[in-house]
């Protein structure tokens, strides 16, 4: 196995364990879909020149694929000639401990290779591909287990490709290939067969993840196209309720849940809304507005308020309650994606790659400090940005461009 990375800091490394660590943070947005750190202790302020290194990888591939982190172990997906992979890394220096083929190139112009986060449960690791392929693979070694895609499910590639994050949730795996078999699937996790696909809901694909969620009792899993906003019965497959979307273009940030109540935001001017769910299945929008145009670097509920990046009016915060601006900040940094811990927000500009920390509070913006990711890639398209999202899990911080993963201490 041939790894070309620069290992900085090694350190001591620990056991596998059968349950998830505290700091572990097993798929797409963490345990419990908030992309909010739980770790405390962390560093208050860093250095001009950044946090320290914990090492650097230059091999992990092209693409725009986040971690998943569990057990010492990171996953992630990238692009190697021709042939996108399942990659595992040791979190405590960067070593490579195996990889996994998952399909075939995605080719696209804002840059080729995987979008998506693998998912972790337990021995078991499931990660999709651009093109749609989605692979079960032993965590110990990478063997894969199953293998199936959304074409044989129906679905049809959208324009960026299949970005979703798969979801694991008791013995299945849910996803949305889309189409007229049936726009959500569930999948025995065990062996890829179809439990049910919901063929009373045939929306194309999205870039949208799946996220889980027991509404009056009643367990579904909700998920956003371009045409709507829906509650699949987990049982079945069958629509509880549906509201309606005036998507364009893309539709990409995850549906929060709180309560019988869900927030959605769209790019390409479209806005957001928040709705709630009545106990004999119907829904009514509480609010619509323009407030949050967010595009793709996801939005964060912490206590009362919203928390992301808005095309127009920069960095937003917004209420929960009502749906208004409580305040927004454009100058101080441009669009990037948005991640919580220890209090604080940390910000990742698209186009330069700088990593700002700020207050995470509702009463203004307040920035602490700032540096830029160094090295950065000579391979990504001119058209691509720094979009992988930031994840902190056992102290170090972990940010991507494309081929360069850089692992940094932010432990205090």
């Amino acid at each position: 196995m041939n790894l070309s990375k620069i290992s900085l800091v090694v350190a001591a490394s620990v056991g596998l364990q059968l349950s998830l660590n505290a700091d572990d943070w097993p798929r797409w947005r963490g345990v419990d879909h908030t992309d909010q750190c739980k770790e405390t202790g962390l560093l208050d302020k860093w250095p001009a020149e950044g946090p320290k290194k914990a090492w650097v990888s230059d091999d992990v591939g092209l693409g725009y694929s986040s971690y998943s982190i569990v057990n010492g172990t990171l996953y992630t997906m990238g692009l190697r000639g021709e042939t996108e992979q399942l990659i595992a890394l040791s979190v405590a220096n960067g070593d490579e401990l195996w990889s996994a083929n998952v399909g075939a190139k995605l080719k696209n112009n804002w840059g080729d290779g995987p979008r998506s986060t693998p998912t972790v449960d337990g021995n078991r690791v499931y990660a999709m591909g651009g093109l749609g392929d989605l692979i079960c693979a032993d965590t110990k070694n990478g063997r894969t287990i199953w293998k199936t895609s959304m074409s044989k499910l129906g679905g049809k590639k959208p324009g960026w490709g299949f970005c979703e994050s798969v979801l694991v949730d008791d013995d299945r795996v849910i996803c949305t290939p889309g189409g007229k078999q049936g726009a959500m699937v569930a999948l025995d996790k065990n062996s890829g067969r179809v439990i049910w696909q919901s063929d009373s809901w045939r929306d194309g694909a999205q870039y949208s993840s799946v996220v889980p969620a027991t509404i009056h009792g009643r367990k579904q899993y909700v998920q956003l196209t371009q045409k709507s906003l829906v509650g699949i019965d987990a049982r079945n497959g069958r629509i509880i309720w549906q509201s309606e979307w005036q998507g364009r273009t893309a539709v990409i940030p995850t549906p929060i849940i709180k309560g019988n109540e869900i927030y959605i935001a769209s790019g390409y001017g479209v806005g957001c809304k928040k709705v709630r769910v009545g106990s004999d299945g119907s829904v009514e929008d509480v609010w619509v507005n323009k407030v949050m145009k967010n595009h793709h670097g996801g939005v964060i509920l912490l206590g009362d308020h919203l928390y992301g990046y808005s095309d127009g009016p920069g960095w937003t915060c917004q209420s929960w309650d009502t749906g208004e601006e409580v305040w927004a900040e454009k100058r101080a940094l441009r669009k990037g994606a948005i991640y919580y811990a220890d209090g604080k927000f940390i910000l990742l500009e698209e186009t330069s790659g700088r990593v700002v920390m700020i207050d995470a509070s509702s009463k203004g913006w307040k920035e602490i400090s700032r540096f830029k990711i160094d090295p950065q890639t000579e391979r990504r398209n001119p058209k691509g940005k720094v979009w992988t999202h930031v994840v902190i899990s056992g102290g170090k911080m972990f940010l991507r461009d494309q081929d360069i993963l850089i692992a940094y201490d932010v432990k205090g």
